[in-house]
């Protein structure tokens, strides 16, 4: 079924549906669960699941990081089912959006690595096994997690041309690629400083939004 087989109500429903899903903030909810905590106040102040291991631990950040794949897997997924690659491709879109601005906290967000993983294992999880081996890496020598996402996000178009498939996700992988660079500016900075946070490092300040992957 393509996008021409389904109704504009169907499409413009889909589209919204998707971004509400990826709207939906894990951090913040389990923060609030497990703790009470508003994760935002706290470490980075990120609602992303390295900041939640930073502040509430491996548990919690296991929740977050599942529920933020899952969100892009199944909005995703749902658009592959009702209108093909074309359709998968803006559904995908719409949830890494709504990740990156929520409606529920006034249109901040996370940086966008776990939903916009999910989106890309439905889409392509060829690419998805290569860019976790990378991401590994990085963060394995340097322990900033920042920096592995960052450069698997340049990577990503290249992967996904080389990897071929529909018209459609190449320019997809650029959009994607292009939102996580975007949302990690502050990372970039602090990275060239010397100051980002690395993986494991204890912070129990609160920094605002200026935060961390």
């Amino acid at each position: 079924m393509g996008t021409a087989d389904i109704g504009a109500g169907t499409i413009a429903v889909s589209v919204i549906m998707s971004y509400i899903i990826g709207s939906i903030p894990f951090g913040y909810v389990v923060g609030r669960l497990h703790r009470g905590v508003d994760v935002r106040k706290y470490g980075s102040g990120n609602i992303g699941a390295t900041n939640v291991l930073r502040v509430l631990g491996p548990f919690p950040a296991f929740l977050v990081l599942l529920g933020d794949f899952a969100k892009g897997a199944v909005a995703t997924a749902w658009g592959f089912k009702i209108g093909g690659p074309l359709m998968a491709t803006v559904c995908g879109v719409a949830v890494v959006l709504g990740g990156h601005w929520s409606v529920f906290l006034k249109f901040g967000g996370g940086k966008g690595i776990a939903v916009s993983t999910g989106v890309v294992t439905v889409l392509m999880p060829k690419a998805v096994v290569i860019l976790a081996v990378v991401w590994v890496v990085i963060v394995a020598l340097t322990r900033y997690v920042s920096l592995g996402s960052v450069l698997i996000a340049v990577l990503f178009p290249f992967i996904a041309w080389a990897l071929g498939g529909p018209r459609e996700y190449l320019p997809t992988s650029v959009l994607i690629a292009l939102l996580v660079i975007y949302k990690h500016r502050s990372n970039i900075k602090r990275l060239i400083a010397g100051t980002e946070y690395k993986l494991g490092q204890k912070v129990n300040s609160a920094h605002g939004k200026d935060n961390n992957a």
